[in-house]
């Protein structure tokens, strides 16, 4: 079917007044109509037309409702002058202009408490390493561009020694069996039941997406996203999975739900900012109420990235660990940047973790170092100053920009040389010097988690440089 076409000129002869609502128009429907029949388009643009009030919370349509009856359009919300309690871990070494984009979340008037782990550094909304618990309501921006970005660790059969043994086939198996970057697919995909969920019928924007989710099922992103080989040491005799103490190869991998998360994001993002019109410095932060339809659709949009990005890593395991003739022993695997409903201060919160993982007492979960650092699988305590939840890796101490000024090609190489670390792809903005120091970052944590044992990466794959996707 031919893509439709909507002129200024066919929405002014349907009645649509001249002014901003015409190009609103016609982005909405290239959008999320481009394969509907004209009849389609013309009967939902007569409805919104007609009534443009039933659709200003709509998830697809609210932006050309408001431009329809701007009376409509949400006067600005306060902050609270006074926030709510938070914690804040590893205080001594996150700048300060980080606890103050936490302040802004915390004065929001559906927050109810926030933490900020000791990884944090600045963000748009919440920042990376941002807890915040909301009463009834959820911020597209406070989950991430990168919705679902997690971690996933296999633990497998191979022997240890086999990393050196047999160093050119786990690198070949890195370099074939992976693909990184934006826009990255596989011409010839496996299916997964995540493609034929429900929600890829039901709600418009992920209609237009299913293509593109079926093409980057199995791939990466960029920036930070990667996938190692290492080697495992187990400390605690009473893990979970009855492995016995000591080192063990292990594949572990870092990425979200790519292009699908990302347009998700978007989205709602801007329909958010429509409906929650919040001071200019706090706007990042705005809100979608789980009692309205744009708000529920998220929160079914959102779970669907996250599941779809777990999809993504279990078929990278699965890639991996076929192609080394290994067998799986274990895994652990959490989202870093997702939003979830728990009880806390004795009522179901939504609790947003933008770069954080969750730590309840009992659950595993993965924080990574960097290229060269080591990686801890840790059993959470059940914190609740921190809203059970732990930091989601080093953190950075540079920005990208600075990283790539600062640190030399030779530098990278001589820190992986003396790391015995084998690096395909990666950028100097992903340099280990860019990163706090892990082990400073654990010990200020040591009340949120417990460690169960630690990954050292040997070979790790990222993309070629480039912005990150969470």
């Amino acid at each position: 079917m031919s893509e439709l076409k909507m002129t200024g000129k066919q929405l002014r002869a349907l009645g649509y007044p001249q002014g901003p609502v015409i190009s609103i128009s016609i982005d909405v429907i290239a959008q999320y109509y481009a394969t509907a029949t004209a009849e389609e388009i013309t009967t939902i643009l007569a409805k919104v037309l007609a009534d443009p009030a039933a659709y200003t919370e709509d998830a697809v349509w609210a932006q050309v409702a408001l431009a329809l009856v701007p009376e409509a359009r949400p006067e600005i919300i306060p902050l609270r002058e006074k926030p709510v309690d938070y914690a804040v871990f590893g205080a001594g070494f996150i700048e300060e202009g980080t606890i103050r984009q936490l302040n802004s979340a915390v004065r929001l008037p559906v927050a109810v408490a926030g933490a900020l782990m000791p990884d944090a550094h600045q963000g748009y909304g919440l920042p990376i390493g941002g807890v915040l618990a909301t009463e009834n309501a959820v911020i597209p921006y406070g989950v991430g561009v990168d919705i679902g970005c997690r971690m996933c660790l296999s633990i497998v059969d191979l022997p240890v020694d086999s990393l050196t043994t047999k160093a050119s086939q786990y690198e070949k198996a890195l370099k074939y069996k992976t693909k990184f970057g934006a826009g990255a697919e596989w011409k010839r995909n496996d299916e997964d039941p995540v493609l034929e969920r429900d929600e890829f019928k039901e709600i418009q924007i992920l209609r237009t997406l299913q293509a593109k989710a079926a093409g980057q099922l199995g791939t990466s992103g960029s920036g930070n996203h990667f996938v190692e080989w290492g080697v495992v040491s187990i400390t605690d005799a009473h893990n979970e999975w009855g492995l016995a103490p000591g080192d063990y190869v292990a594949l572990l991998s870092h990425s979200g739900s790519r292009g699908l998360g990302a347009q998700v994001a978007g989205h709602y993002t801007r329909l958010a900012k429509e409906l929650c019109v919040l001071p200019k410095d706090a706007q990042h932060l705005a809100w979608l109420d789980l009692d309205t339809e744009a708000g529920q659709e998220y929160w079914l949009a959102m779970n669907l990235a996250g599941d779809y990005a777990s999809a993504c890593h279990h078929l990278i395991h699965k890639r991996l660990i076929a192609e080394m003739g290994a067998t799986m022993l274990a895994r652990v695997e959490n989202h870093h940047n997702f939003a979830w409903k728990e009880v806390h201060h004795g009522k179901e919160l939504i609790v947003h973790r933008k770069g954080a993982t969750p730590a309840e007492k009992g659950v595993l979960g993965i924080i990574p170092g960097s290229m060269t650092a080591p990686g801890f699988i840790v059993r959470g305590k059940g914190e609740t100053t921190s809203l059970h939840s732990a930091s989601h890796g080093a953190g950075r101490q540079m920005s990208r920009t600075k990283a790539i000024a600062s640190i030399s090609g030779e530098e990278m190489r001589k820190m992986l040389q003396d790391n015995g670390v084998t690096l395909i792809g990666g950028g100097l903005d992903e340099a280990p010097g860019a990163y706090k120091d892990i082990h400073t970052v654990m010990a200020a944590q040591a009340d949120l988690v417990e460690v169960v044992g630690q990954f050292q990466p040997k070979m790790v794959r990222m993309a070629n440089g480039g912005p990150a996707e969470d």
